[in-house]
């Protein structure tokens, strides 16, 4: 289960408002390179010091040569590919140690650069890859780092040389994306091993990408200790028992095909009375004693909270996503309309497809949509880095408004474009090779991490509740929608049927609040920018 490996030494820290000053400069003078490693500065110059020291970094090399060796390495990419040969495509790029299973907490620049880079290649190859890769460096091992001990994150490492991937089995038929994570998996301690069971068909875990080919996985499930439920937790575990046959008490499934993404495997996972020893339990804040009682180690500190840290990380993940794939998209098609010679008015000059207004005002408009979006998710990235390297800090509630919105936002619009484009193209969207054909990329985007829709919602409701965030860029229309949404529930009573109605009947109401509250806060993250450039 555990593996040893060297000490590492410590990063030199730097300041915090220098290098967010830097940040908000280079979105302003439009330099990449110098946003390319602010975020991993960042993330060293806040990790405290009583934390443990990040892994040993390879020699480093300039970025555009780690991104050509990146891109290099994920040339085999391939959206017809089998699961057995997308998988193998996986395991050579982890051996590869061009990304780490300890990037996200060392150099959190290089992980997020790793997901723009493939989410260009979803638009000739589909997201099976994408997926592939953020569902193990982020989801499954990137839990790891969150709430493993340090003995249990050594365990990457070797997984690394290896070249093992990892899934995560956290969605179930009835505790997803829209219908809420209330997991009903359970782990009962038994006093030696914990006993996973799916109580009923609705606690089957489902969608579960590379949980077919995977050699690990992290498993969210509700704890349970002396009869008593502890709440969801994670548990890590190999899926394959003596090497080559399923886990006695383990039932997997194919989910079939899908739109788009059919190199990827998703699969339904059911436990019937399934045994995950006792070092299974991922346990830097909790662990069951020798006494068999559960116990807390970090006062304050529950470890489904710093579970959630991976949902951060996957949002801003899934947000540059978006505007990536959108911009490769976009570029395939200015590249075909530029060249593409339309029938021309006698005595007037030649023209191009890209000249037609409505193609030539959308090219405009949606770059400089996206140059605003991509600055913001890349300013939410460096609020975030910081985090990751720290391990115990989760986003206070600006930042985590500020990352749901770059997720909701960066996904959408890049849907409107992406939309937008295939009607005002023509005949040629029909093409194979057009780069449309894999545009169920952005509903992949839609749903992973929190669905867009859920988000608003949530976004509306602790505005309600819990007063404003940015109070001085809220729009005067918030307080009028706050006012007819309190006015619904309180007519309603305590009756909570009657309040769950009526908030469903205002939802028109609570997508425009959602929507003001998200320009508040770009507003905000912008003007915050700003006045660290100017130092005020």
């Amino acid at each position: 289960w555990l593996f040893n490996c060297s000490d590492r030494p410590k990063k030199k820290k730097n300041t915090e408002m220098m290098l967010r000053r830097g940040l908000s400069m280079a979105r302003a003078f439009g330099s990449r390179e110098r946003m390319r490693g602010l975020s991993t500065t960042m993330a060293r110059a806040r990790r405290p010091a009583d934390s443990p020291p990040p892994s040993a970094p390879p020699p480093q090399i300039p970025f555009d040569r780690w991104e050509s060796a990146f891109l290099a390495a994920t040339e085999t990419v391939d959206g017809d590919a089998t699961y057995d040969e997308s998988v193998e495509n996986l395991r050579a790029l982890t051996t590869t140690g061009l990304v780490k299973y300890t990037t996200l907490r060392d150099d959190p620049s290089k992980f997020f650069a790793a997901h723009r880079l493939l989410a260009r290649r979803a638009v000739k190859h589909g997201p099976g890859f994408w997926i592939r890769f953020t569902v193990s460096y982020n989801l499954c091992y990137g839990t790891v780092l969150a709430v493993g001990s340090d003995e249990q994150v050594k365990v990457l490492d070797e997984d690394q040389a290896a070249g093992r991937v990892g899934c995560f089995a956290l969605t179930e038929t009835f505790a997803g994306v829209q219908s809420g994570l209330v997991v009903k998996t359970k782990a009962v301690f038994d006093g030696q091993n914990f006993v996973l069971q799916s109580p009923d068909s609705g606690a089957h875990k489902f969608w579960i990408s590379q949980g077919l080919t995977a050699d690990r996985a992290v498993v969210i499930a509700d704890l349970e200790v002396n009869g008593e439920s502890k709440g969801p937790h994670a548990f890590l575990s190999p899926l394959l028992h003596d090497g080559n046959e399923r886990l006695p008490g383990m039932i997997v499934g194919d989910m079939g095909p899908k739109t788009t993404g059919n190199d990827l495997d998703n699969a339904l996972i059911k436990f019937d009375n399934c045994i995950f020893p006792k070092e299974s339990l991922l346990s830097k804040y909790c662990e069951i004693d020798e006494d068999g009682e559960y116990v807390t180690k970090k006062k304050g500190v529950h470890p489904f909270e710093m579970i959630g840290q991976r949902l951060y990380t996957g949002r801003v993940a899934v947000a540059q996503a978006a505007l990536a794939y959108r911009r490769e998209l976009f570029d395939v098609v200015r590249g075909y309309a530029v060249d593409k010679p339309i029938p021309t008015p006698p005595g007037t000059s030649p023209r191009t497809l890209a000249s037609l207004p409505q193609l030539r005002h959308l090219f405009v408009h949606a770059e400089e949509e996206a140059q605003g979006l991509e600055a913001f998710v890349a300013s939410c990235e460096a609020r975030l880095a910081p985090l990751c390297a720290a391990g115990d800090a989760v986003p206070d509630a600006r930042l985590a408004q500020a990352v749901a919105t770059a997720k909701v936002r960066a996904v959408e619009r890049s849907i409107d474009h992406c939309w937008r484009l295939k009607q005002d193209l023509g005949s040629y969207s029909l093409i194979a090779d057009a780069g449309f054909k894999h545009l169920d990329f952005l509903t992949c985007c839609k749903f992973a991490e929190g669905d867009s829709r859920i988000l608003m919602q949530k976004m509306a409701r602790d505005r309600l509740k819990k007063g404003p965030l940015f109070p001085n860029y809220e729009a005067n229309e918030v307080n009028e929608l706050c006012d007819t949404l309190s006015n619904a529930l309180t007519n309603a009573g305590d009756d909570k049927k009657r309040q769950a109605n009526a908030w469903d009947d205002h939802y028109l109401d609570v997508y425009r609040l959602a929507d003001l509250l998200m320009d508040a806060t770009i507003q905000f993250i912008q003007a915050d920018d700003e006045q660290d450039v100017l130092g005020e």
